[in-house]
Protein backbone atom coordinates (compact mmCIF):
# COMPACT_ATOMS: atom_id res chain seq x y z
CA UNK A 1 0.00 0.00 0.00
CA UNK A 2 1.13 3.65 -1.27
CA UNK A 3 1.83 5.54 1.98
CA UNK A 4 3.44 8.75 3.88
CA UNK A 5 5.93 9.25 6.28
CA UNK A 6 4.93 11.89 8.82
CA UNK A 7 7.62 14.28 9.85
CA UNK A 8 8.24 14.83 14.45
CA UNK A 9 5.73 17.05 16.03
CA UNK A 10 2.79 16.79 13.42
CA UNK A 11 -0.58 17.04 14.71
CA UNK A 12 -1.45 13.75 14.17
CA UNK A 13 0.86 12.70 17.29
CA UNK A 14 -1.17 14.64 19.40
CA UNK A 15 -4.98 12.66 18.37
CA UNK A 16 -5.84 15.00 15.05
CA UNK A 17 -6.67 12.66 12.12
CA UNK A 18 -5.31 15.44 9.69
CA UNK A 19 -2.05 15.25 8.10
CA UNK A 20 -0.83 18.63 5.82
CA UNK A 21 1.46 19.07 3.02
CA UNK A 22 3.88 20.54 5.62
CA UNK A 23 4.01 17.97 7.79
CA UNK A 24 5.01 15.06 4.94
CA UNK A 25 8.63 13.76 5.16
CA UNK A 26 8.18 11.84 2.47
CA UNK A 27 5.88 9.26 0.28
CA UNK A 28 6.43 6.53 -1.17
CA UNK A 29 4.64 3.82 -3.35
CA UNK A 30 3.54 6.92 -5.41
CA UNK A 31 0.08 7.37 -4.00
CA UNK A 32 -2.70 8.33 -6.32
CA UNK A 33 -5.81 10.77 -5.44
CA UNK A 34 -8.72 9.77 -3.23
CA UNK A 35 -6.88 6.24 -2.64
CA UNK A 36 -6.24 4.43 0.80
CA UNK A 37 -2.93 5.09 2.09
CA UNK A 38 -0.83 4.05 4.92
CA UNK A 39 0.52 6.69 7.55
CA UNK A 40 3.84 5.73 9.05
CA UNK A 41 6.38 7.61 11.19
CA UNK A 42 10.22 8.97 11.15
CA UNK A 43 10.99 4.96 12.71
CA UNK A 44 8.84 3.42 9.79
CA UNK A 45 5.98 2.54 12.78
CA UNK A 46 2.13 2.22 10.79
CA UNK A 47 0.06 5.14 11.98
CA UNK A 48 -3.34 3.76 10.07
CA UNK A 49 -4.90 4.32 7.22
CA UNK A 50 -6.05 7.24 5.46
CA UNK A 51 -7.63 9.13 2.65
CA UNK A 52 -5.22 10.92 -0.09
CA UNK A 53 -5.49 13.99 -1.69
CA UNK A 54 -2.76 16.17 -2.88
CA UNK A 55 -4.74 18.78 -4.38
CA UNK A 56 -6.19 19.75 -0.67
CA UNK A 57 -4.32 21.42 1.90
CA UNK A 58 -5.17 18.53 4.32
CA UNK A 59 -3.40 15.96 2.46
CA UNK A 60 -4.26 13.12 3.82
CA UNK A 61 -7.59 12.24 6.86
CA UNK A 62 -6.85 9.21 9.12
CA UNK A 63 -10.08 6.89 9.34
CA UNK A 64 -8.25 3.87 10.74
CA UNK A 65 -5.23 2.77 13.11
CA UNK A 66 -4.68 -0.03 11.12
CA UNK A 67 -4.67 -0.95 7.79
CA UNK A 68 -8.33 -0.86 6.18
CA UNK A 69 -9.59 -0.15 3.15
CA UNK A 70 -12.83 1.72 2.14
CA UNK A 71 -14.75 -1.45 1.02
CA UNK A 72 -18.35 -2.41 1.20
CA UNK A 73 -18.14 -4.17 4.68
CA UNK A 74 -16.26 -0.90 6.12
CA UNK A 75 -19.12 1.30 5.19
CA UNK A 76 -21.81 -1.16 6.58
CA UNK A 77 -19.97 -1.42 9.89
CA UNK A 78 -19.03 2.36 10.43
CA UNK A 79 -22.19 3.25 9.19
CA UNK A 80 -23.98 1.27 11.81
CA UNK A 81 -22.00 1.99 14.70
CA UNK A 82 -22.79 5.37 13.60
CA UNK A 83 -26.61 4.98 13.33
CA UNK A 84 -26.74 2.72 16.28
CA UNK A 85 -25.05 5.67 18.51
CA UNK A 86 -28.12 8.16 16.99
CA UNK A 87 -30.42 5.66 18.54
CA UNK A 88 -29.05 6.32 22.29
CA UNK A 89 -28.72 9.70 21.92
CA UNK A 90 -31.24 12.28 23.54
CA UNK A 91 -32.19 13.42 19.85
CA UNK A 92 -35.23 11.75 17.47
CA UNK A 93 -33.09 9.07 15.19
CA UNK A 94 -35.73 9.97 12.34
CA UNK A 95 -34.87 13.81 11.86
CA UNK A 96 -31.08 13.84 12.73
CA UNK A 97 -27.49 13.53 11.69
CA UNK A 98 -26.94 10.13 11.23
CA UNK A 99 -23.14 10.03 10.20
CA UNK A 100 -20.89 13.14 11.12
CA UNK A 101 -17.58 13.14 9.15
CA UNK A 102 -14.55 13.12 11.41
CA UNK A 103 -16.52 12.55 14.66
CA UNK A 104 -18.14 9.02 12.91
CA UNK A 105 -14.75 8.28 11.52
CA UNK A 106 -16.02 9.03 7.67
CA UNK A 107 -14.12 11.97 7.05
CA UNK A 108 -15.91 14.08 4.55
CA UNK A 109 -19.27 12.05 4.59
CA UNK A 110 -22.17 13.46 5.98
CA UNK A 111 -25.54 11.91 6.15
CA UNK A 112 -28.90 13.58 7.40
CA UNK A 113 -31.97 11.88 7.88
CA UNK A 114 -36.04 13.75 7.37
CA UNK A 115 -38.19 10.27 8.12
CA UNK A 116 -37.75 8.43 5.31
CA UNK A 117 -36.02 10.33 3.30
CA UNK A 118 -31.55 10.47 3.30
CA UNK A 119 -29.43 13.68 2.17
CA UNK A 120 -25.51 12.85 1.87
CA UNK A 121 -22.74 15.09 1.06
CA UNK A 122 -19.55 13.89 0.41
CA UNK A 123 -17.00 16.56 1.17
CA UNK A 124 -13.40 14.75 -0.07
CA UNK A 125 -12.37 13.12 -2.83
CA UNK A 126 -12.01 9.57 -1.39
CA UNK A 127 -15.75 9.56 -0.51
CA UNK A 128 -17.13 11.32 -3.60
CA UNK A 129 -15.73 8.99 -5.40
CA UNK A 130 -17.66 6.44 -3.53
CA UNK A 131 -20.63 7.66 -3.32
CA UNK A 132 -22.50 4.47 -5.15
CA UNK A 133 -21.08 2.35 -2.59
CA UNK A 134 -21.96 4.52 0.17
CA UNK A 135 -25.27 4.90 -1.32
CA UNK A 136 -25.83 0.62 -1.58
CA UNK A 137 -24.86 0.45 2.10
CA UNK A 138 -27.73 3.34 3.13
CA UNK A 139 -30.59 0.98 1.43
CA UNK A 140 -29.04 -1.97 2.45
CA UNK A 141 -29.08 -0.57 6.61
CA UNK A 142 -32.07 1.59 6.19
CA UNK A 143 -33.77 0.95 3.00
CA UNK A 144 -34.96 4.70 2.50
CA UNK A 145 -37.93 5.62 0.03
CA UNK A 146 -34.57 8.47 -1.38
CA UNK A 147 -31.19 9.49 -0.98
CA UNK A 148 -30.56 12.89 -2.07
CA UNK A 149 -26.80 13.86 -2.65
CA UNK A 150 -25.81 17.50 -1.81
CA UNK A 151 -22.75 18.35 -2.97
CA UNK A 152 -23.41 22.31 -3.61
CA UNK A 153 -21.30 22.98 -0.18
CA UNK A 154 -18.17 25.83 -0.65
CA UNK A 155 -15.81 23.21 1.34
CA UNK A 156 -15.40 20.60 -1.88
CA UNK A 157 -13.31 23.52 -3.64
CA UNK A 158 -10.81 23.32 -1.31
CA UNK A 159 -10.87 19.10 -2.22
CA UNK A 160 -10.90 20.48 -6.14
CA UNK A 161 -14.19 18.88 -6.68
CA UNK A 162 -17.03 20.64 -8.25
CA UNK A 163 -20.60 21.27 -7.00
CA UNK A 164 -23.54 18.42 -7.74
CA UNK A 165 -27.09 17.96 -6.80
CA UNK A 166 -28.65 15.12 -7.73
CA UNK A 167 -30.83 11.78 -6.54
CA UNK A 168 -28.91 9.05 -5.96
CA UNK A 169 -31.78 6.61 -5.02
CA UNK A 170 -36.11 6.91 -5.59
CA UNK A 171 -37.63 10.23 -6.50
CA UNK A 172 -36.89 13.49 -5.99
CA UNK A 173 -38.58 14.10 -2.57
CA UNK A 174 -39.55 17.89 -2.56
CA UNK A 175 -41.14 19.33 -0.68
CA UNK A 176 -41.07 17.30 2.73
CA UNK A 177 -43.42 17.83 5.41
CA UNK A 178 -41.51 17.61 9.04
CA UNK A 179 -42.27 17.54 12.96
CA UNK A 180 -40.07 18.75 15.40
CA UNK A 181 -40.78 20.24 19.00
CA UNK A 182 -44.60 20.67 18.00
CA UNK A 183 -43.58 22.63 15.06
CA UNK A 184 -44.52 21.62 11.28
CA UNK A 185 -42.24 22.14 9.00
CA UNK A 186 -42.12 22.05 4.82
CA UNK A 187 -38.57 21.87 3.32
CA UNK A 188 -36.52 21.29 -0.05
CA UNK A 189 -34.03 18.85 0.56
CA UNK A 190 -32.71 18.60 -2.85
CA UNK A 191 -32.85 22.50 -3.16
CA UNK A 192 -32.97 24.26 0.15
CA UNK A 193 -30.47 25.85 2.07
CA UNK A 194 -28.35 23.20 3.87
CA UNK A 195 -30.23 20.00 3.49
CA UNK A 196 -33.29 21.16 4.89
CA UNK A 197 -32.90 22.19 8.31
CA UNK A 198 -30.50 23.27 10.44
CA UNK A 199 -30.76 20.17 12.28
CA UNK A 200 -28.13 21.19 14.99
CA UNK A 201 -30.31 23.58 16.46
CA UNK A 202 -33.29 22.02 17.12
CA UNK A 203 -33.16 21.77 20.81
CA UNK A 204 -32.29 25.26 20.87
CA UNK A 205 -35.37 26.46 19.50
CA UNK A 206 -37.55 25.23 22.58
CA UNK A 207 -34.63 26.57 24.71
CA UNK A 208 -34.95 30.00 23.79
CA UNK A 209 -38.66 29.70 23.36
CA UNK A 210 -39.25 29.16 26.92
CA UNK A 211 -38.75 32.86 27.47
CA UNK A 212 -40.15 34.32 24.63
CA UNK A 213 -44.17 34.39 26.52
CA UNK A 214 -45.77 37.95 26.21
CA UNK A 215 -42.59 39.29 24.67
CA UNK A 216 -41.26 41.35 21.51
CA UNK A 217 -39.59 39.10 19.67
CA UNK A 218 -36.77 40.02 17.03
CA UNK A 219 -35.22 36.80 14.93
CA UNK A 220 -32.76 37.89 12.44
CA UNK A 221 -30.89 35.74 10.06
CA UNK A 222 -34.03 33.78 10.34
CA UNK A 223 -33.59 30.81 7.78
CA UNK A 224 -37.14 29.11 7.83
CA UNK A 225 -37.83 30.51 11.09
CA UNK A 226 -37.00 27.75 13.37
CA UNK A 227 -36.63 30.55 16.45
CA UNK A 228 -39.63 32.79 15.28
CA UNK A 229 -42.01 30.41 15.12
CA UNK A 230 -41.20 28.21 18.17
CA UNK A 231 -41.71 31.61 19.96
CA UNK A 232 -44.66 32.20 18.15
CA UNK A 233 -46.08 28.73 19.77
CA UNK A 234 -44.60 30.22 23.04
CA UNK A 235 -46.98 32.34 23.19
CA UNK A 236 -44.74 35.87 22.20
CA UNK A 237 -46.80 39.00 22.13
CA UNK A 238 -45.15 39.27 18.58
CA UNK A 239 -42.51 37.24 16.48
CA UNK A 240 -40.48 39.27 13.26
CA UNK A 241 -38.30 37.07 11.14
CA UNK A 242 -35.26 38.71 8.84
CA UNK A 243 -33.23 37.14 6.13
CA UNK A 244 -32.13 37.97 3.44
CA UNK A 245 -33.09 35.36 1.37
CA UNK A 246 -36.27 35.48 -0.25
CA UNK A 247 -36.45 31.81 -0.72
CA UNK A 248 -36.23 32.14 3.25
CA UNK A 249 -38.71 34.77 4.07
CA UNK A 250 -41.09 32.54 1.43
CA UNK A 251 -40.53 29.78 3.98
CA UNK A 252 -41.21 31.61 6.75
CA UNK A 253 -44.70 32.17 5.66
CA UNK A 254 -45.65 29.15 4.62
CA UNK A 255 -44.42 27.13 7.74
CA UNK A 256 -46.11 29.78 9.81
CA UNK A 257 -49.33 29.13 8.06
CA UNK A 258 -48.86 25.29 8.51
CA UNK A 259 -48.76 25.95 12.49
CA UNK A 260 -51.32 28.49 12.49
CA UNK A 261 -49.31 30.87 13.81
CA UNK A 262 -48.70 34.46 12.93
CA UNK A 263 -45.38 35.77 12.91
CA UNK A 264 -44.07 38.87 10.74
CA UNK A 265 -41.61 37.80 7.83
CA UNK A 266 -38.99 40.39 6.31
CA UNK A 267 -36.81 40.56 3.57
CA UNK A 268 -33.82 42.73 4.31
CA UNK A 269 -29.76 42.70 5.30
CA UNK A 270 -30.32 41.94 8.91
CA UNK A 271 -27.38 44.38 9.49
CA UNK A 272 -29.39 46.88 7.58
CA UNK A 273 -32.52 46.28 9.95
CA UNK A 274 -30.96 46.48 12.93
CA UNK A 275 -29.14 50.12 12.13
CA UNK A 276 -32.30 51.23 10.58
CA UNK A 277 -35.36 49.73 13.20
CA UNK A 278 -37.02 52.31 15.17
CA UNK A 279 -38.41 49.39 16.97
CA UNK A 280 -37.70 47.69 20.47
CA UNK A 281 -37.49 44.09 21.74
CA UNK A 282 -37.78 42.01 24.91
CA UNK A 283 -35.84 39.02 23.10
CA UNK A 284 -33.58 39.17 20.17
CA UNK A 285 -31.98 36.29 18.17
CA UNK A 286 -29.15 36.15 16.26
CA UNK A 287 -28.29 33.07 14.25
CA UNK A 288 -25.93 34.36 11.46
CA UNK A 289 -24.41 32.15 9.06
CA UNK A 290 -20.37 31.58 9.28
CA UNK A 291 -18.84 34.64 9.17
CA UNK A 292 -15.44 33.25 8.39
CA UNK A 293 -14.21 29.86 6.90
CA UNK A 294 -10.48 30.55 7.09
CA UNK A 295 -8.52 31.73 9.59
CA UNK A 296 -7.15 34.65 7.87
CA UNK A 297 -10.72 36.15 7.83
CA UNK A 298 -11.16 35.89 11.32
CA UNK A 299 -10.67 40.04 12.00
CA UNK A 300 -13.12 40.65 9.56
CA UNK A 301 -15.54 37.78 10.88
CA UNK A 302 -15.19 39.39 14.96
CA UNK A 303 -16.28 42.47 13.26
CA UNK A 304 -19.17 40.98 11.97
CA UNK A 305 -19.88 39.96 15.25
CA UNK A 306 -19.53 43.00 17.05
CA UNK A 307 -21.55 45.19 14.72
CA UNK A 308 -24.45 43.05 14.74
CA UNK A 309 -23.79 42.93 19.04
CA UNK A 310 -23.98 46.54 18.91
CA UNK A 311 -26.97 46.93 17.18
CA UNK A 312 -29.07 44.39 19.45
CA UNK A 313 -28.13 45.42 22.55
CA UNK A 314 -29.20 49.12 21.16
CA UNK A 315 -32.75 47.84 20.64
CA UNK A 316 -32.66 45.65 23.68
CA UNK A 317 -35.62 46.87 26.14
CA UNK A 318 -34.39 46.83 30.08
CA UNK A 319 -34.68 43.09 31.62
CA UNK A 320 -34.68 41.49 27.91
CA UNK A 321 -32.93 38.48 26.71
CA UNK A 322 -30.22 38.56 24.05
CA UNK A 323 -29.58 34.71 22.50
CA UNK A 324 -26.75 34.82 19.87
CA UNK A 325 -24.90 31.78 18.10
CA UNK A 326 -21.79 31.54 16.11
CA UNK A 327 -21.13 28.46 13.77
CA UNK A 328 -17.62 28.96 12.83
CA UNK A 329 -14.93 26.79 14.30
CA UNK A 330 -12.11 29.75 14.00
CA UNK A 331 -14.32 31.94 16.12
CA UNK A 332 -13.79 30.48 19.75
CA UNK A 333 -16.09 30.25 22.30
CA UNK A 334 -13.51 32.31 24.53
CA UNK A 335 -13.05 34.89 21.40
CA UNK A 336 -17.17 34.90 21.00
CA UNK A 337 -17.54 35.36 24.62
CA UNK A 338 -14.88 38.07 24.88
CA UNK A 339 -16.82 39.68 21.60
CA UNK A 340 -20.12 40.46 23.42
CA UNK A 341 -18.22 41.87 26.24
CA UNK A 342 -17.05 44.74 24.22
CA UNK A 343 -20.29 44.88 22.82
CA UNK A 344 -21.94 45.58 26.10
CA UNK A 345 -18.84 47.75 27.35
CA UNK A 346 -19.38 50.11 24.44
CA UNK A 347 -23.23 50.39 24.53
CA UNK A 348 -22.73 50.84 28.60
CA UNK A 349 -25.46 47.71 29.14
CA UNK A 350 -24.56 45.02 31.75
CA UNK A 351 -25.78 41.63 31.03
CA UNK A 352 -26.38 38.83 33.05
CA UNK A 353 -25.19 35.27 31.53
CA UNK A 354 -28.62 33.15 31.64
CA UNK A 355 -27.49 29.76 29.21
CA UNK A 356 -25.15 28.94 26.77
CA UNK A 357 -25.32 26.06 24.10
CA UNK A 358 -23.62 23.84 21.39
CA UNK A 359 -24.35 21.62 18.79
CA UNK A 360 -27.11 18.87 19.51
CA UNK A 361 -25.82 16.09 19.95
CA UNK A 362 -26.12 13.69 17.05
CA UNK A 363 -23.52 16.36 15.88
CA UNK A 364 -20.74 14.95 18.44
CA UNK A 365 -17.40 16.33 19.32
CA UNK A 366 -13.70 14.89 19.40
CA UNK A 367 -11.70 17.05 21.69
CA UNK A 368 -8.64 15.96 19.19
CA UNK A 369 -10.15 17.34 16.67
CA UNK A 370 -11.30 20.89 17.71
CA UNK A 371 -12.88 21.56 14.48
CA UNK A 372 -15.70 18.84 15.10
CA UNK A 373 -16.91 21.82 17.65
CA UNK A 374 -17.97 24.35 16.23
CA UNK A 375 -21.71 25.52 17.00
CA UNK A 376 -21.55 27.88 20.29
CA UNK A 377 -24.30 30.33 22.16
CA UNK A 378 -25.32 32.23 24.79
CA UNK A 379 -28.31 34.19 26.36
CA UNK A 380 -27.85 37.17 27.68
CA UNK A 381 -30.06 38.99 29.79
CA UNK A 382 -29.99 42.80 30.03
CA UNK A 383 -30.11 43.93 33.84
CA UNK A 384 -32.53 46.30 34.55
CA UNK A 385 -31.98 49.80 36.07
CA UNK A 386 -27.95 49.93 35.54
Amino acid sequence: MAGLVIKPRSRIFHGHDWVYASEIKKSFGNPQPGEVISLKDFKDKPLGSAIYNPRSQIVARRFSRRKQELDREFFLRRLQLAFSLRQRLPVDASLCRLAWSESDGLPGLIIDRYGPHLVMQTLTLAMDQRIDLITEALRELLNPDSIVIRNDSPMRKAEGLEPACFVAHGENPDPVSLETGGLRFEANLLAGQKTGLYLDQLDSYERIASLAQGKRVLDCFSNQGGFGLACARAGAASVTCVDISSEAVSAVRNNARLNSLEVDAVEANAFDYLKSCEETFDLIILDPPSFTRSKKALGDALRGYKEIHLRALKLLNHDGYLATFSCSHHVTRELFLSNLRDAAVDTRRTLRLVESYCQRADHPILPTIPETEYLKGFCFQLLPGR
